[in-house]
Order: C-alpha cells, then sequence, then structure tokens
C-alpha cells in the first residue's frame, strides 16, 4: 500500500513538473525522504499526506486511487491473523512507467482542445484493438 501511495505521489508530482527538491521544499522535507516516500520505502503519516494533497492540488482519496485489490486487501484490518511474513504481490502499474508520464504531458501540450480530442480517441481507438498491450507489451524503441 505505501509503495502504491508513494507511486501516486511521484505521478502527481511529475505531471506537475516538480522536482523531488521543490517538493520537498514545499512541504519541509530533503529531496531524500520525498524519494523515500515515492518508492514506498517509508510510510506517509496522516498530516504529511495532507501536506502533499494540498501542494499537489488533488484529493486524499487520489492517493488511493487504482489500487488494486491485492494491494487494498494487504491493509492491516484485512491482514489480520494472517502471518506477517506473507510476502506482497508484485503489481505492475502503468501510472508508474515513464512512458505514461511522457504520452500524458505531450497529450496537455496538444493547445487545440478539438485536436487533442481526436488525440484522444484514436488512442482509446487503438487501445480497444490491441489488448495485447495490456499483458505488458512494451512499444518498439
Amino acid at each position: 500500500m505505501d509503495v502504491h501511495v508513494g507511486g501516486r505521489v511521484r505521478l502527481r508530482r511529475t505531471l506537475l513538473g516538480l522536482s523531488q527538491e521543490r517538493l520537498g521544499e514545499a512541504i519541509g522535507l530533503t529531496f531524500q525522504q520525498v524519494q523515500k516516500y515515492e518508492r514506498g520505502a517509508n510510510r506517509i503519516g496522516a498530516s504529511r499526506l495532507w501536506d502533499l494533497s494540498r501542494v499537489l492540488d488533488v484529493p486524499m482519496s487520489y492517493f488511493f486511487e487504482d489500487m488494486d485489490e491485492d494491494v487494498s486487501n494487504l491493509s492491516p484490518r484485512n491482514i489480520a491473523g494472517a502471518a506477517l511474513d506473507a510476502e506482497v504481490p508484485a503489481v505492475s502499474d502503468p501510472l508508474t512507467k515513464r512512458e505514461t508520464l511522457e504520452l500524458v504531458r505531450a497529450y496537455y501540450r496538444i493547445a487545440d482542445p478539438q485536436v487533442r480530442r481526436r488525440v484522444f480517441d484514436l488512442t482509446k481507438t487503438l487501445g480497444a484493438a490491441n489488448p495485447a498491450s495490456e499483458a505488458g507489451d512494451e512499444p518498439p524503441a
């Protein structure tokens, strides 16, 4: 769960074009601490998550959106009584890929709203026609 929340912090920070250093300065942290939060190495407390939501201009719920059911099932409430040393399943989230961030940035640089909408529609159509991409296929370099 910490990895998912940290990934959402990274996604939003990157979409806003903020460096880890600038985000850290805005909430009183070093860039190293921001790195640890984004990797999920350190858990983000409620008050710090509140600060992040304000600086990143998102509701608190944003950090928990699109959470895989396997990850949400790992909350302490859900694993009470389960073995504490159980392995956390690896989650392949396309939102954490650099390619996704570059695509979103390029999309929002399209100034003409009609052209942007056409690109959006085309992308949806191509994605629906090629479901193999969900299997983790990487685009050609």
